[in-house]
């Protein structure tokens, strides 16, 4: 089985595995306000993560191992997320009077109605999502499927690094989950029905559609903030790991914003508004109330504002910490700054408190 959907809580670390990066958050709860009791970013190799498929398992452990020494978590149990791209998700119908025995058992016997691959190269799992509208008698199924090595891939960097896997989740799930969080900061929360979260990563970016905080619509694209480091690099002469670092710390030439930053912000426009394109045209919606920007370039000076002058809908960035305490040994500033990058670990830390 693929263990995302129906084990019961237990405080897990979120561990999400990202094309340049680490990151690991530690979460608690009392009573109704989170705390953030640890969290780290630690980067990977060139190459040992391209395009959300994990190259270098032994590059990735090591990469957790390092996290883990320093940011000193107090569990040892971890979720990890893969691809929407490397899932298949399907609703189905079935009785709603079967065990959850019989529906499993019903599934293996018509998996080959879903899922295009052999029943033994893929870790399967299903929810019962409630019952058919109009019909109690008829149950809506989640079943979503992912090729085995796709989470033994996750699964071994996590031994890797020291810790357990506990579930396997979907990044989408854990971008919804991490949404109940940003939604109430929203303007105008309350009249926000469907929200374009934009992750816009190094390499890829991802857009998850949330109607009525549910997922409604996923897309990823081969976009993301590494362009930005490779024109700083091509235009000043300098080396990746320099361009990156400068790209960081604003240490760059006085015509860095014109001809350098300005360009690629236009261009994540042209991207958002493509992308938002193509979903209208591939579903029944034709407008979205809001967009949330997440990722390691959704901070940019001047970048929501621009997309909300550019696509006509508000803008912001996302920040799931904003009600949460702190351990003493996190930093509010590191945190804040990191944050619009944590969504997907930060869905992740969120298993721990689900029913």
């Amino acid at each position: 089985m693929l263990p995302f959907l129906r084990k019961k809580a237990q405080r897990v670390l979120g561990i999400d595995i990202s094309s340049t990066a680490v990151k690991l958050l530690e979460l608690s709860r009392a009573g109704d306000r989170y705390r953030v009791d640890s969290y780290g970013v630690e980067p990977l190799p060139a190459d040992a993560v391209v395009e959300k498929n994990i190259n270098d398992v032994e590059a990735v452990g090591d990469a957790i191992a390092r996290l883990v020494s320093r940011t000193r978590p107090g569990v040892k149990q971890a979720a990890v997320a893969v691809a929407g791209s490397a899932v298949i998700t399907k609703v189905i119908e079935m009785d709603a009077s079967l065990s959850e025995d019989d529906m499993e058992t019903q599934i293996k016997m018509e998996a080959d109605q879903y899922i295009p691959f052999p029943l033994d190269e893929v870790r399967m799992d299903f929810q019962v999502m409630g019952p058919v509208e109009g019909n109690p008698d008829r149950a809506e199924v989640l079943l979503a499927a992912s090729r085995t090595e796709n989470v033994e891939m996750r699964t071994d960097a996590l031994e890797i690094g020291g810790l357990q896997d506990k579930f396997v989740d979907v990044e989408a799930y854990s971008m919804e989950r991490a949404f109940q969080l940003v939604q109430p900061h929203l303007p105008n929360s309350e009249e926000l029905e469907t929200v374009a979260v934009f992750d816009i990563g190094a390499t890829m970016t991802t857009l998850n559609v949330l109607h009525e905080g549910r997922t409604a619509y996923t897309r990823e694209q081969l976009f993301g903030g590494k362009q930005l480091t490779e024109e700083i690099q091509r235009r000043y002469g300098i080396s990746m790991e320099e361009a990156g670092l400068a790209k960081k710390t604003g240490e760059l030439p006085d015509d860095y914003e014109s001809e350098v930053l300005q360009p690629f912000k236009e261009a994540v426009v042209q991207q958002v508004n493509r992308s938002l394109q193509f979903f209208y045209g591939s579903t029944q919606f034709n407008e979205v109330d809001h967009i949330l920007l997440a990722g390691g370039s959704a901070a940019i000076e001047g970048l929501p504002e621009l997309i909300q002058e550019k696509i006509g809908a508000g803008c912001s960035v996302a920040n799931p910490f904003v009600d949460m305490a702190l351990s003493n040994k996190v930093s509010g500033s590191a945190i804040a700054a990191d944050a619009p990058a944590l969504m997907i670990a930060c869905g992740l830390a969120l298993r721990s408190f689900e029913e």
